[in-house]
């Protein structure tokens, strides 16, 4: 498969360039930006030097869709919904890292992205890429929207509850913290050296965009699922995401009901991992993987059930979940170029 990736130098793009270059039924046609045409990847990302010799081209969405047979747009939010019709419309599939084409209200999209809404068509044919739950869907999209980072963990941890009804739908907390990475490549004060390290900061309280998005989602596990809490930090380190989350079981539950109930909806998603009984991940578990780690925890004392779930927030959170779904897009195994294990220590 030829590949083109739009938005190749932030760290989505960065992460794409690394699974593909290795990726044995793909390979990088083209990389292109939006301010540093004309210039070799290396200038950028010094590391890939002598082994990905590509320059950045504009942005032509015409040309990119009559040389390639899939685009990722690893681009910021408000550039996919305008670049990305133009794609379809001259043919291409198209796997989206934005959060453009994730939520189907588009008068909620502007609501919590202070930006204009994609075109309604786009939006409603987009297939939301969780894979281990809407593959099927997948299979025969022209546009993916690649869930973000924060709802990934969030939703494998928490559907299998939701979908079960084991739990009381207005008691869901998640208690979420992100490493620097997620903030994006630009510079910011968030995440400015002096100002993030050695401290631990908390950050859109009650106004993070993933919101809508874990709420619409979980809403397709169960109807009845209303608003959660949902609370984002930063930590000082550059990779992973952990969601602790907290839910009020509907019945008397135990560990082992608990932990058989996840082994058996996961039994065949190779990337999600459940922890033995008593023992719960870390994000140096899954770091530089496409692994999502899931801990469980049931105190009978309160009657509530906790979930720990932790991923590399640049790979399952965007470029290996994204490669994850091209796989399930041309009828590829899944695990095809994504089958290593995580960076330890």
């Amino acid at each position: 498969m030829k590949i083109s990736i739009i938005g190749a130098t932030g760290y989505g793009g960065a992460e794409l360039i690394r699974i593909l270059h290795q990726h044995p039924e793909a390979t990088i046609h083209s990389i292109h930006s939006s301010s540093q045409q004309g210039k070799p990847l290396h200038t950028s990302y010094p590391h890939v030097q002598d082994a990905v010799n590509l320059e950045l081209e504009d942005i032509d969405p015409v040309k990119i869709a009559n040389e390639t047979d899939v685009v990722f747009a690893a681009t910021p939010s408000g550039v996919s919904s305008k670049l990305i019709p133009q794609l379809m419309d001259a043919g291409a599939k198209v796997i989206d890292l934005s959060g453009d084409f994730r939520l189907k209200n588009t008068e909620t999209y502007e609501s919590w992205y202070k930006k204009p809404a994609g075109d309604q068509k786009r939006v409603a044919e987009a297939v939301y890429g969780l894979t281990e739950w809407f593959a099927d869907d997948v299979k025969d999209a022209q546009l993916v929207a690649n869930p973000g980072c924060y709802p990934t963990a969030t939703l494998l941890g928490l559907a299998p509850l939701v979908k079960n009804g084991i739990i009381d739908l207005d008691s869901i907390i998640i208690d979420a913290k992100s490493g620097v990475s997620g903030a994006g490549r630009g510079a910011s004060p968030i995440a400015h050296f002096p100002e993030m390290n050695d401290n631990l900061k908390v950050y859109k309280v009650n106004e993070h965009q993933h919101i809508p998005e874990i709420e619409q989602t979980l809403g397709r596990f169960n109807a009845l699922t209303g608003p959660v809490s949902f609370t984002t930090h930063l930590v000082p380190m550059t990779r992973g995401i952990m969601t602790t989350m907290y839910a009020k079981a509907t019945e008397d539950f135990d560990i082992d009901k608990l932990h058989d109930l996840y082994k058996e909806t996961y039994a065949n998603n190779y990337f999600v991992r459940i922890r033995e009984k008593g023992l719960f991940p870390g994000t140096r578990e899954v770091c530089g993987s496409n692994f999502c780690d899931i801990g469980l925890a049931y105190c009978e004392r309160t009657g509530r059930i906790t979930v720990v779930s932790v991923i590399d927030n640049v790979m399952k959170g965007a470029a290996g979940q994204a490669v994850q779904n091209m796989n399930v897009q041309f009828g590829l195994d899944e695990t095809t170029g994504l089958d290593f294990l995580p960076i330890y220590p």
